[in-house]
Parts: structure tokens; C-alpha cells; sequence
């Protein structure tokens, strides 16, 4: 465990710490979505890279897992890491990894709070079952350098405990309020990352949303032709028949 959490460190390395009351607004602010939050299959941790630690863990955290919240907060990514299925983790720190990197290389600084990290993994609850578990991560505080060291993160079951592909991706918000992809790699599954482009990986996301080429191309900035052209080359690489036969395999195999 002690490699992992070297690991961990030099990913999320920072040359300054945020504490008191910068940490305190944020931490009060979820303290009250937390109290009238219904339990649920999703929980959300305040994460504080800059500390190495998780400054807020909402009930749900026990209620899904069955884990220790003080745990969670007096040991932070020690305790919370060792209950990753152990051929994930090293998987999920090259996605952390790989994030980082592209956020602080290349995307702009003053476009860093616009950004949506996504990330899953298998997490092993109290009782020993494996859990699907996928991360969206929004980073609401940087440090001198620009990197991102304080964090919400909603979490939310995926699944029955199956295994699904690693994914890593980085979106971010548009004009209109759409997530738009930077960042796609299936870890589990590169064919798919390298078929498709950044672009196609967004188109497939409307179309799963039922959203028409006229939709989507006001949506995302671009023409209706260019739309129906994406759609045509996304069914020739992935050699499916149909936009439903595409989009049903990509839910299914949690390729979003």
C-alpha cells in the first residue's frame, strides 16, 4: 500500500495547502445539500489533494459501501484506496495520472474550472462484494501552478459488480451549457479510444441522450451535414448497423 500512496502523492503534488476557512465554505455548503440528500446509490467527497486528504464524506458514503466516514477523513487516500479492486488500482492511478497531465498541459488555465473529470473502478464494500463505482469529479479550487486541488466528486453505483471497462475522460462546459470531450481513453478497451475521435465520442453521447442531428448540431456548434457524416463514420469504424444497435452497446458496456 505504501507504493500506491507514493503514487498517489507525486500525481497529486501541489506547492500549496488549503485550509481553514476556504475548505470551511465548501465543507458547510454540502453539509446542508448532505442533510436533505435521500439515501441513494451516489455520495460525494470533498477531495483535498493539497493535504492529501478528504475533507467531506456525506452519509451516503456508509449507506452505499458500509465503510468508515472517520476513516475516511482521519486516513484520507490510505484507507479509501485499499478497498480498490486490486487490478483496477493500478489502471485508476495511470487514469489520475493521465488527467493531470492533460489538464495542466493542455488546457488552458482560466478554462480549468469548466472542466468535468470522469473516472471508475471497482470498490470492494463492507460486506466484501466488488461494486461498480463511476467518479465525476469537478475541481473548485487550483493552487499558484494551476492544478487542481480542491474537488467535489459525486460517485454513483454502476452495475451489479460486473466488470466494466476503465474509463478516463475530461469534458468540458461549452456557451450552451454542454459538456464537450478533451480527453478519451478506454483503458480496458483501446480499440474503442483509438476509433473514435474526440468528437465522435460526443456525438454518440447526444444520440444517447435522443437528441436529433439538428439537436446536436446546435448543441455542439457545428452543422447538421457534419453531424450525419460523424454518425456515418461512427457505425463504419465500430461496424454496427444502426444508431440503436451503437448506442445500446456503448450504455451497456458504460463507454460514456
Amino acid at each position: 500500500m505504501k507504493d500506491t500512496i507514493d503514487i498517489y502523492q507525486e500525481i497529486f503534488i501541489s506547492n500549496k495547502e488549503f485550509k481553514g476557512e476556504i475548505v470551511k465554505k465548501q465543507i458547510e455548503k454540502y453539509k446542508e445539500i448532505d442533510n436533505i440528500y435521500p439515501k441513494n446509490q451516489s455520495f460525494f467527497i470533498i477531495i483535498n489533494t493539497s493535504t492529501k486528504s478528504y475533507d467531506f464524506v456525506s452519509q451516503n458514503f456508509n449507506f452505499v459501501l458500509g465503510l468508515d466516514i472517520q476513516l475516511m477523513k482521519t486516513r484520507g487516500p490510505e484507507y479509501f484506496l485499499s478497498f480498490f479492486h486490486p487490478d483496477d488500482l493500478p489502471i485508476w492511478l495511470s487514469v489520475s495520472k493521465d488527467l493531470m497531465n492533460f489538464a495542466l498541459l493542455e488546457v488552458d488555465l482560466e478554462e480549468r474550472t469548466r472542466l468535468l473529470f470522469t473516472y471508475n473502478s471497482r470498490i470492494k464494500n463492507i460486506k466484501g462484494k466488488y461494486q461498480n463505482i463511476t467518479a465525476h469529479l469537478t475541481p473548485i479550487k487550483f493552487d499558484s501552478t494551476g492544478a487542481p486541488v480542491l474537488a467535489i466528486s459525486h460517485y454513483t453505483v454502476v452495475g451489479e459488480g460486473e466488470f466494466l471497462p476503465i474509463i478516463g475522460s475530461i469534458k468540458k462546459l461549452n456557451k450552451n451549457d454542454v459538456y464537450e470531450t478533451l480527453f478519451y481513453k478506454n483503458y480496458s478497451q483501446e480499440e474503442i479510444s483509438n476509433k473514435l475521435s474526440k468528437r465522435e465520442i460526443d456525438i454518440v453521447q447526444e444520440l444517447a441522450l435522443d437528441n436529433s442531428s439538428k439537436e446536436i448540431a446546435k448543441r455542439l456548434f457545428i452543422s447538421s451535414h457534419t453531424v450525419d457524416q460523424h454518425r456515418r463514420n461512427i457505425l463504419k469504424k465500430l461496424n454496427f448497423r444502426s444508431t440503436g444497435e451503437l448506442v445500446q452497446y456503448c450504455k451497456s458496456n458504460n463507454l460514456f
